[in-house]
């Protein structure tokens, strides 16, 4: 059922000082009418002064927008979809990560701030989010629901290191396939644009392979890079427990082949070459750099209608009937004046 509101254009503070000085003047209106015409002073009429204070009262309220609140599961959105993909193998809790700042972070929290500034940077897009370790697994397909994308990155964990088996950074090729195929043939005009958040770290004896293919669904791409060329230790992480609880710092994953708690580094070269592999770019984020406001160049103009499941309110603007009263004042007063004019010659 449709609500009746009031909804600024020019916002609720310099809506609401116009709308109080046209209705002021309003009242000033009426108040010098009645003094003049006690005093005889004046030729006014009292049509005149309900015609003029009523013109000011009609332009306060315009000012004031009346609107009518609906529910609708309509929604007009951007032509562009986002993926994005994150590592969350073991490697991924090693705290050697900067965002923005000088403070030191784990990779997987840096990853997380990287999709918020995505989904902020996209406004009215649409978004897929996988992650992978051993494969890659779709969490959340393809939806205009911004908000579900960042609750998302929230809940974002490494893989325990029970079942963790090292890094393959080809691991979410099939789900990044069979994910970006899906939404090019239920949207065929739309820009698709990729985001491979990981440390590029690949410690699998298996080659790996190409991330090519993508390219003929995927009309832009970036490789993010958290961590750093220095590396850090890889904390034992138990099960259920999220990289960065201090309960993870006691124990390190050791090399088998020295004995000692292994490095975890940032491999910026194998994150280049998936950016060129899908015509991309790759992105470093530092205490300097990060994701936001970077919009890929190739993200669509266009946009499209959709409905969703999720009901939302849409406020229309319902102006035209006080406007329509407005030319009817006005056409009164401009006859009264040519009226009074002529009387003069």
């Amino acid at each position: 059922m449709s609500e009746f509101t009031f909804s600024p254009a020019l916002g609720w503070i310099a809506g609401g000082a116009l709308a109080v000085v046209l209705a002021l003047m309003a009242v000033a209106e009426i108040i010098q009418f009645v003094r003049r015409r006690a005093n005889n002073a004046t030729d006014e009429t009292v049509w005149a002064c309900i015609r003029r204070a009523a013109m000011l009262l009609i332009a306060a309220v315009m000012v004031l927008t009346p609107s009518v609140v609906a529910p609708t599961t309509s929604r007009a959105i951007n032509a562009t979809d986002v993926i994005v993909a994150v590592d969350t193998t073991g490697s991924m809790a090693v705290e050697d990560a900067h965002y923005g700042s000088d403070e030191t972070i784990s990779r997987i929290a840096a990853a997380r701030k990287a999709v918020h500034d995505i989904t902020a940077s996209y406004g009215d897009a649409s978004f897929a989010a996988l992650h992978f370790g051993a494969s890659g697994t779709l969490d959340v397909p393809l939806t205009p629901d911004a908000p579900a994308i960042d609750n998302w990155a929230d809940t974002l964990a490494v893989e325990s290191t029970s079942v963790s088996s090292g890094s393959n950074l080809d691991a979410p090729i099939n789900q990044l396939l069979v994910t970006a195929k899906s939404i090019r043939d239920a949207h065929p005009d739309d820009a698709i644009v990729l985001y491979l958040i990981t440390d590029g770290e690949q410690t699998s004896s298996a080659a790996r392979r190409s991330f090519s293919a993508l390219r003929q669904y995927v009309d832009d791409g970036f490789t993010v890079g958290v961590g750093s060329a220095e590396g850090g230790r890889i904390p034992v992480i138990a099960d259920g427990v999220s990289a960065g609880d201090s309960s993870t710092t006691d124990q390190w994953v050791t090399d088998p082949d020295t004995g000692q708690p292994g490095i975890s580094k940032l491999d910026e070269q194998n994150l280049k070459d998936i950016a060129d592999e899908i015509s991309g770019t790759y992105l470093a984020t530092n205490a300097t750099s990060t994701l936001h406001g970077q919009v890929s160049g190739k993200a669509s103009s266009q946009w499209r209608v959709t409905t969703t499941a999720k009901e939302r309110t849409r406020t229309v603007a319902m102006v035209w009937p006080l406007a329509i009263a407005m030319v009817l004042l006005l056409a009164w007063e401009l006859g009264a004046w040519i009226t009074v004019s002529r009387r003069l010659l």
